[in-house]
C-alpha cells in the first residue's frame, strides 16, 4: 500500500528539496481515506453514500516557524512544489541539497477481519432496518427511531527528515441507534452507540439488537423522570459513563500544548499531588479495537501507553513531535490530525482512569442520597482553570442507597482539579466508550472510560429543591 501511495525514492528527494531550501526539520503525510455512510430515520432510507479523499501534507520547520502546505496532487512533481511552498517561511541564504536516508518501512497491517468495502449496501440497509424493527419492538412510546452506520479505511504513510518512515491501516466502523418517546409529559430520548477501530465483524445481530433494545428503553424510562435536585450532591459515575468527563476536565490540560503555554491548570505540577489516591489516569493508544486505537499517531511514533497521573500524583504530560523536541524529549505519541490538510497537534487517544477494588452495587448502597448517572452527554470545559459544564442525559436519583426515580436532563458543574480530588471509591467493573474530540477545528476519534466510581460532592444544576 504504502509504496504505492508515494515511492520511497520520491519520498527522499521531497524531504531534501524541503531541507535545501532551508529547513530544520520536515515531513511527509500521505494519505488515502475512504468512507461510507447510511442513515434510516422514520424506516426511510434517508442517506447513502461514500468518499474518497487522497492527497499530502508538508510540513517544514524553521527554529520556531512551521510552514505547511498541502495538496491533492501525489506526483513527484506536485509534492514538490508543496514542499517549496512549505520550505517558503526558511531563512535566506540556506540553500542547496540535503540528502535524506530513510529507515525501512514500518507497515502496520489492519487488525479489521470484516472490510467495511466488502459488505454490500444490502446487507447495510438490513441491519438499520433491524435495528428501528427492534427499537419499536420496545413499546408503542417510541415514535422516532433514528438509525446510522459509517465506516472509514483509512491508509497513510509519514516520513520525516530524522529517518521515520511508517504506514498505517486504520478501519473504524460505527453504529448509532437514537430513539424518542412520548408520552404525557412530553419527548424524551435515547442513544447507544456500537464503534470500534474494527471492521463489519463488531456488527453481530446480537450487538445491534442490544443497541436498539438499549436506546429505547432509556428514551422509555426517562418519560417518568422528576426533574433533578440542586446544589452539592455525592455523585455515582457508572462505568463509561463518566469517562468524557475526565477526558474533559482533566485530559485537555495535561495535553503539552496548553501546558507550555501556561494555559492549563496543571502546568509545573509533575510529581505534585493532584488528585485522589484512587485516581491512575492514562492515555493509551495501544488499546486495540478501541475507537482511539492507533499503532502509529500521525507524526510516524508507535501508539503507546502514557500514565499520566498515578494514584493521584502528576507524572507527565501528553506529547506531539514539536513540543518534545522544543523540551529535549521523546513524543509520547499524541501527534494526530483530523487528515492530510491540517498540522498534527498533541491530541488524546483513549484516555482512562484505571479500575479500582470496591464492588459497584455496594458504592451505590453506601451512598445514603445522591445521583447515579448512567450515561453523560457533551460538556464545555476552560483548560485553564478547570470548570467545566457537563450534560446528564441519562440520570437516577439515589435514595437510602438504592437507585430510584430517573431525572430529567441537567447539568454537572465543577472544576476538574476539584473532582480528582473528590474521588472516593473506584469499582472493578471497567468499561470504555467511543467519542470525538474537537479541538482547534479539528476532529479525531477517542475512547474514554473508568469503572463506576464516587464523586464526594458535585454541583448538580437541577431545578428541584
Amino acid at each position: 500500500m504504502s509504496e504505492t501511495l508515494v515511492e520511497h525514492d520520491v519520498l527522499e528527494r521531497v524531504l531534501g528539496e524541503a531541507l535545501g531550501r532551508g529547513g530544520e526539520f520536515a515531513e511527509v503525510f500521505a494519505e488515502d481515506r475512504t468512507t461510507a455512510s447510511a442513515m434510516l430515520d422514520q424506516r426511510r432510507i434517508e442517506e447513502l453514500s461514500s468518499g474518497r479523499d487522497r492527497g499530502a501534507g508538508i510540513r517544514v520547520v524553521v527554529g520556531e516557524t512551521t510552514g505547511f502546505a498541502h495538496t491533492a496532487d501525489l506526483s513527484e512533481r506536485g509534492l514538490l512544489a508543496a514542499a517549496q511552498a512549505a520550505a517558503a517561511v526558511a531563512r535566506e541564504g540556506r540553500g542547496g541539497v540535503r540528502e535524506i536516508a530513510l529507515d525501512a518501512l514500518r507497515d502496520y497491517p489492519t487488525h479489521a477481519t470484516i472490510l467495511p468495502g466488502d459488505v454490500d449496501k444490502a446487507r447495510k440497509i438490513e441491519l438499520l432496518r433491524y435495528a428501528d424493527d427492534v427499537a419499536r419492538s420496545e413499546g408503542l412510546s417510541i415514535t422516532q427511531v433514528q438509525v446510522a452506520l459509517g465506516d472509514s479505511t483509512r491508509r497513510f504513510v509519514v516520513a520525516n527528515s530524522e529517518g521515520v518512515f511508517a504506514s498505517d491501516h486504520q478501519v473504524r466502523t460505527r453504529f448509532n441507534i437514537s430513539c424518542v418517546a412520548s408520552g404525557d409529559a412530553g419527548m424524551q430520548t435515547g442513544y447507544r452507540p456500537i464503534a470500534g477501530t474494527s471492521g463489519f465483524e463488531i456488527l453481530t445481530m446480537q450487538a445491534v439488537e442490544e443497541a436498539a433494545r438499549g436506546a429505547a428503553k432509556q428514551a422509555i424510562t426517562k418519560l417518568d423522570a422528576r426533574p433533578a435536585p440542586s446544589g452539592d450532591l455525592p455523585v455515582v459515575l457508572a462505568g463509561g459513563s463518566g469517562g468524557i468527563l475526565f477526558h474533559e476536565a482533566c485530559g485537555h490540560g495535561l495535553e503539552a500544548d496548553a501546558v507550555l503555554k501556561n494555559a492549563s491548570v496543571y502546568a509545573g505540577k509533575v510529581g505534585e499531588q493532584v488528585a485522589s489516591p484512587l485516581v491512575t489516569l492514562v492515555d493509551d493508544g495501544t488499546v486495540t479495537g478501541e475507537w482511539g486505537y492507533l499503532a502509529i499517531d500521525d507524526e510516524g511514533r508507535p501508539g503507546a501507553r502514557n500514565v499520566l497521573i498515578e494514584n493521584g500524583v502528576l507524572t507527565d504530560y501528553m506529547w506531539d513531535y514539536l513540543r518534545a523536541r522544543k523540551e529535549g524529549r521523546g513524543s509520547s505519541g499524541n501527534g494526530r490530525r483530523q487528515s492530510y490538510q491540517h498540522l498534527p497537534m498533541v491530541r488524546m487517544t483513549n484516555t482512562y482512569l484505571l479500575a479500582g477494588e470496591s464492588d459497584a452495587d455496594e458504592i451505590v448502597a453506601q451512598t445514603p442520597r445522591g445521583v447515579y448517572v448512567a450515561q453523560l452527554g457533551g460538556g464545555s470545559v476552560n483548560t485553564a482553570t478547570g470548570d467545566f459544564v457537563f450534560g446528564m442525559t441519562s440520570a437516577f436519583l439515589i435514595e437510602d442507597g438504592k437507585i430510584t426515580a430517573p431525572l430529567r436532563d441537567c447539568n454537572l458543574i465543577g472544576n476538574g482539579p476539584e473532582i480528582l480530588q473528590r474521588v472516593d471509591a473506584v469499582a472493578k467493573d471497567f468499561s470504555m466508550m467511543p467519542g470525538t474530540c474537537g479541538k482547534d477545528g479539528q476532529s479525531v476519534p477517542v475512547g474514554t472510560g473508568q469503572a463506576t466510581m464516587r464523586l464526594s460532592s458535585v454541583t448538580i444544576g437541577g431545578t428541584a429543591p
